[in-house]
């Protein structure tokens, strides 16, 4: 790789052990994928946050690094982490677990790493330029950032978003490069989309015929425009059930460009049904959580007027989002309606990466395709994938 003086500088030991273990992290993840260069990143997004995910070998890792000085010099957010940092005890979650996920914030914060805990990130304010350079981690956040915002980043791991952190830069490779981010497959939509649901629904089919391809979508031409929210949901599922990071959307994205003898298919509305019934796999949940990714304002308003006036019995409802996002939602009364109601605005986490299967949970009801798809294995929960109406 062609490395410019700085970043042999990094290499070589000049500027400290933690920016020498990131730089040797980053050459050879460029050298893997054949990349010539490094590029500077606006911004990073780091996964691996929730203790259920990285265990004790990831604390260790992060202590090593924390150990050395390590600091960041480009702006970096967290992940969720496995609870609400502040409201874990009125979740039900096991203090040991509650101390081990402490210690890991604790340690990314210490390398100058916000604490954001979301997957949304472009929901608090962090929003990519057209074009801009990044390192994100997060899958549903790496394909909004491509395809919603077009900029420009590939599915970092948790340890190489953390290197390119500390060093500013990321091996310039896959959906950097205009080449990689034309459409291989089109779908041709003739099915049924009138709200977030029916994107999610749509990307759990889609994502599983996509594979790492990058989709193109043409709706009907009597479809809405779809909103942000909705295109959140759509890539979010396509991200978990396949591996998309990019997509297009006609009149919709900031980016159409479609490869020479790419790939058409029809998708009808029976193919969605059929997804739906195979997600399916309980009747009955004892939590409803919606908010995989995490809810904009406008969605935690859309379920206060769903569940305003209503009382939710036995069943318990997460809406699970940004501190900042709740913030809002406090202010504007949000919040006191879904509490009224019996349901709970939960922060810094979310329904799969929170150890909900060590909290007496068994059947999980969702919106979000990519939440369907993680939670049976991830969780061990049985899931009803519905809209949060039929739920409640």
């Amino acid at each position: 790789m062609e490395l410019t003086k700085k970043e042999r500088a990094m290499l070589d030991g000049e500027m400290g052990k933690a920016a020498a273990k990131a730089m040797e992290i980053l050459v050879a993840v460029g050298k893997i994928y054949s990349a010539g260069r490094m590029v500077p990143v606006g911004s990073v997004q780091i996964a691996g946050v929730s203790y259920k995910t990285i265990g004790d070998a990831g604390i260790e890792f992060l202590q090593g690094f924390a150990d050395t000085g390590a600091k960041c010099i480009v702006p970096a957010y967290l992940n969720p982490a496995g609870m609400d940092l502040l409201e874990w005890e009125g979740m039900g979650v096991p203090k040991a677990f509650a101390q081990k996920q402490l210690e890991i914030v604790g340690l990314y914060e210490k390398m100058g790493v916000k604490a954001t805990c979301t997957c949304a990130p472009y929901q608090i304010g962090i929003v990519p330029k057209l074009g801009e350079h990044l390192a994100w981690s997060e899958s549903s956040a790496v394909c909004y950032a491509n395809s919603v915002l077009g900029a420009r980043t590939n599915r970092e791991s948790g340890m190489s978003a953390l290197a390119a952190a500390l060093c500013g830069v990321t091996p310039e490779f896959g959906l950097h490069l205009e080449e990689n981010r034309k459409a291989g497959v089109v779908f041709e939509l003739e099915c049924r989309l009138k709200d977030r649901y029916d994107y999610a629904v749509l990307g759990a089919h889609v994502g599983k015929i996509a594979g790492e391809r990058n989709p193109a979508f043409v709706p009907r031409a009597e479809d809405k425009k779809p909103t942000n929210d909705m295109l959140k949901l759509l890539g979010a599922a396509m991200a978990a059930t396949g591996a998309v990071a990019l997509f297009n959307f006609k009149d919709a994205t900031p980016e159409f460009n479609v490869r020479e003898g790419a790939e058409k298919i029809v998708v009808e509305q029976k193919m969605l049904d059929e997804t739906v019934a195979k997600m399916n796999t309980g009747e009955e949940p004892e939590l409803i959580a919606i908010g995989c990714p995490h809810c904009s304002i406008d969605e935690v308003c859309e379920i206060a007027e769903k569940v305003k006036g209503k009382k939710l019995g036995a069943k318990k409802l997460w809406v699970c989002t940004s501190r900042g996002v709740k913030a809002v939602a406090d202010a504007k009364g949000y919040t006191q309606v879904i509490e009224e109601a019996g349901g709970k605005v939960v922060c810094d986490t979310c329904m799969v990466v929170c150890p909900i299967e060590q909290m007496g949970f068994g059947i999980t009801g969702t919106d979000s395709g990519k939440a369907a798809q993680y939670l049976p294995g991830f969780c061990k929960q049985k899931v009803v994938f519905r809209r949060l109406e039929d739920m409640i």
